[in-house]
């Protein structure tokens, strides 16, 4: 993978156009001091890439997929990098990095609602980092709900279930990962904001140490009522103190970084450097420790009851409803990052309720996408497309299995817009059959809705069924409908031309083959396997200097032939060389382009694009003919 991380680093237009570089579960991130210099074609057609996400305020991301830590280490250990931005927080050619933050920070605001982008980037940021350990930790739930359901154990989920010691560990394995879920959660949301993530991680820490639940016990508690929620409370030098258990919940540590992020840098403005060391911690900790306890904890958990019983009224008032609302919300809420609040909630419920019933619409949204993935998939393979073939086997895989929905999204369905209304009717689909039958799908433990997890939700049938009905809609969809535009269907038709053409040329090749056999237009030396006549270090040269010295007789010859058969060099505005094997040709009138002749000239084979754009298969000597044609032309080929 290490040429691919080059080749990414070039195409964003180097280590010096490179501020900084970070990644999250399947994306790298990086800033960019100038982002209109990055060649989007170039960066989705390096293997290994399944697409890229252009983003205000110079940022661009490039979607990898599960290998995205391997390459981000990759790039980093460029020797070029040695001096660039890439490493988060870095420095770019001895610039500190607060001299690249001033200095995007003078490049103006990211866009008009730049404050509800940061908004979601910080929610992202607070979750991404631990998503291995979450997707770990729903596996062994799944297995401890398929013991369950085999009556192996009893309830699992039930704390006050007497499980054997052994199944007890077990149980332990995954409640390692939820019960202190907030101390992650704060560890990463403080780090996002700027400050010092381990004192994030100790005022979190105050709130969940075993001695602090334990005041609930104290003779001086009592019990009082706030917002229509008993709680137990202990006066703290004459103030009271709420007591709650805050295992699993995610909103306190959220609501304390926004508050530690901007006090920690306050603070270092203030503070002389040489005294920053001692003074900054010590100073944002005696703030920030009580009032976590006393008040944005409590906020935080009030917070978090008040979103979770809103989404409760609605699916007590029609479970049919909400079966329906959240798989046809979810396609548009995932890529905002407002799905994060959502589990939030989902872990609120099942600490609170027992069960969620959330994750079940949930996994037909999910397995839509999927669907919707596969069905790209079987196109892409059906029209021999590599890349794309790549980028859905991926993303399929890091679906199916993993219960990931993010290498689809930016990978494919955001790139190609046919896609989501097809995958909606199977959001639609797998909402509808989980209605109609009634609907409180539910599951004991936060786990991603993939084929591995379906053990964890209590009706398997129905669940099975739903998410069944959601992949197959969506999938047949995509099949039958596609999910390109005609000109992009266009451009496949002349890919797999192309590709076929050179099944022909190696079959060739092979001994005891007719060289004969080959498409015209592919020189005789590519198809008999003998020494080329062209001139040395003229293959793929389309932008040499003088084009004439990159191509042989041949194509020039085949070059005018195709020239006239276009209506003449007068008619063509512009030649390019695309995907190595084609021609992207403009002309001023198609009525003048004489196809019949072009298959005469030799030509593979000709697809009109739209009306004046037209793509020539060439074969693998597309570049040579590029250039050619461009120097009858007048001018240079862009490809």
């Amino acid at each position: 993978m290490s040429n691919s991380a080059q080749q990414i680093v070039d195409a964003v237009g180097g280590p010096d156009n490179i501020a900084s570089l970070t990644h999250c579960a399947t994306r790298l991130r990086f800033q960019l001091n100038d982002a209109s210099v990055v060649d989007a074609k170039k960066v989705d057609s390096i293997d290994g890439v399944m697409g890229s996400v252009p983003q205000a305020g110079e940022r661009y991301q490039v979607i990898i997929g599960g290998a995205v830590q391997s390459v981000y280490n990759e790039i980093n250990a460029l020797p070029a990098m040695a001096n660039a931005g890439a490493n988060s927080g870095g420095a770019k050619g001895g610039q500190s990095a607060e001299d690249i933050k001033a200095a995007a920070r003078a490049q103006g605001p990211r866009g008009k609602f730049s404050w509800l982008d940061n908004f979601f980037e910080f929610l992202s940021d607070s979750f991404r980092p631990i998503l291995g350990a979450l997707l770990g930790a729903s596996l062994f739930i799944t297995f401890m709900a398929l013991m369950g359901t085999l009556g192996v154990i009893g309830n699992w989920a039930d704390p006050r279930t007497d499980l054997p010691a052994s199944w007890q560990f077990v149980n332990f394995m995954w409640q390692s990962v939820f019960v202190f879920l907030p101390l992650m959660v704060a560890y990463n949301a403080t780090k996002k904001l700027g400050a010092d993530p381990w004192v994030g991680f100790a005022v979190m820490a105050l709130v969940m140490l075993p001695g602090f639940s334990a005041m609930a016990e104290h003779p001086d508690a009592y019990q009082a009522s706030i917002a229509g929620t008993d709680v137990t409370l202990v006066d703290i030098f004459g103030i009271p103190l709420t007591i709650f258990g805050y295992g699993s919940q995610v909103f306190p540590p959220l609501l304390m970084a926004a508050v530690l992020g901007p006090l920690y840098k306050g603070l270092k403005k203030i503070i002389p450097a040489n005294l920053q060391l001692i003074f900054v911690p010590f100073l944002s900790m005696l703030i920030m420790l009580p009032l976590t306890a006393f008040l944005i904890g409590p906020i935080g958990v009030f917070a978090g009851a008040g979103l979770a019983n809103v989404l409760q009224s609605v699916n007590d008032f029609s479970p049919f409803i909400f079966a329906i609302i959240i798989p046809l919300a979810y396609p548009f809420m995932v890529p905002l990052g407002l799905h994060w609040p959502i589990n939030a909630i989902m872990l609120l419920n099942i600490q609170t309720l027992g069960f969620d019933y959330i994750q079940g619409p949930m996994g037909a949204w999910n397995f839509a996408c999927f669907g919707a993935t596969a069905g790209v998939l079987f196109l892409a393979v059906k029209d021999k497309e590599v890349q794309m073939r790549q980028t859905a086997t991926g993303a399929l895989a890091a679906g199916l299995l993993g219960g990931i929905s993010e290498p689809s999204l930016y990978g494919i369905h955001l790139r190609f817009k046919r896609i989501y209304p097809l995958m909606l009717v199977g959001c639609l689909v797998g909402g509808l059959v989980q209605g109609f039958g009634g609907g409180q799908v539910h599951t004991n433990a936060f786990v991603f809705t993939s084929l591995l997890t379906i053990p964890a939700f209590d009706r398997i049938g129905l669940y099975a069924l739903s998410i069944g009905g959601a992949f197959l809609v969506a999938m047949l969809l995509v099949i039958i409908f596609d999910y390109r535009t005609p000109e992009q269907r266009a451009e496949a038709k002349a890919a797999k031309a192309a590709a076929d053409g050179q099944d022909v040329a190696g079959d060739a090749s092979m001994p005891g083959g007719v060289a004969g056999a080959a498409p015209a237009g592919v020189a005789a030396a590519d198809t008999a396997g003998t020494g080329s006549t062209r001139a040395a270090g003229a293959a793929g040269s389309a932008n040499a200097a003088d084009p004439k010295d990159a191509v042989n007789d041949d194509e020039q010859a085949k070059a005018s032939q195709w020239l006239a058969a276009l209506g003449g060099p007068e008619n063509v505005t512009q030649t390019d060389a695309v995907a190595e094997t084609r021609l992207r040709v403009e002309v001023k009138d198609s009525a003048k382009v004489d196809q019949e002749a072009l298959k005469s000239a030799g030509l593979p084979g000709a697809v009109q694009v739209s009306s004046n754009l037209w793509h020539l298969v060439a074969g693998s000597d597309a570049n040579q003919y590029a250039a050619a044609m461009a120097a009858k032309v007048g001018g240079q080929p862009v490809g």
